[in-house]
């Protein structure tokens, strides 16, 4: 589990091809602090660290994480948002976050507003996945609240601090992101479905 509250921006260094993994190897000031077998969120995707050497570490992304995510579009020196597992005993700064992504959107613009910024995105809308104002959205990994939602799109507002402590600084229209909805909204979604089954 992850609270979507990024600690760090890795950058991959080295990208290698096994069968239809893929092993990235990622530059990271946090790497003192990691473990073989530790799970480290990628942007927002849950991933094990299978080696360390001196300021890198490998993980392994498997063909359905491929899919489901943005890594495919990951090339020698993309940054990376970085987050470690949560500890339980902990504030929970953003919300519960799995490291699952549920799919990718697409970034549709970016406002300057006094000083933050609206980013838009799109995505493919499903009765499975919910989204409210004001409720929350994991988006490339970080935890934000959803603005002006609609059948296929909504907005976040980003704060400077943010901005410059994450690869939102990075993002341009027309970019792929990594999206996990809400667990909580999942769960409701999922029982309306049933309910409205029988």
């Amino acid at each position: 589990m992850f609270t979507g509250i990024i600690k760090d921006i890795g950058k991959v260094v080295k990208i290698e091809k096994e069968g239809s993994n893929v092993h990235f190897t990622i530059e990271s000031t946090m790497v003192e602090a990691l473990n073989i077998d530790e799970s480290v969120a990628h942007s927002g995707v849950c991933l094990t660290v299978v080696g360390i050497q001196n300021d890198c570490y490998v993980v392994t992304a498997v063909q359905e994480t491929l899919d489901k995510t943005n890594l495919g579009d990951w090339q020698l020196g993309t940054e990376v948002n970085l987050e470690r597992a949560m500890v339980m005993n902990a504030r929970l700064d953003g919300h519960i976050v799995q490291g699952h992504v549920d799919m990718t959107g697409t970034c549709t613009a970016i406002k300057s507003v006094d000083g933050s910024w609206e980013f838009s995105f799109a995505y493919q809308a499903t009765e499975d996945l919910l989204l409210v104002d004001k409720g929350s959205i994991c988006v490339n990994g970080t935890s934000l609240t959803v603005v002006d939602p609609s059948d296929e799109q909504f907005s976040v507002a980003i704060i400077p601090y943010t901005f410059e402590h994450t690869i939102f600084r990075n993002l341009k229209v027309g970019d792929s992101v990594n999206l996990e909805f809400d667990m909580i909204g999942k769960y409701i979604a999922k029982y309306a479905k049933l309910y409205a089954s029988k």
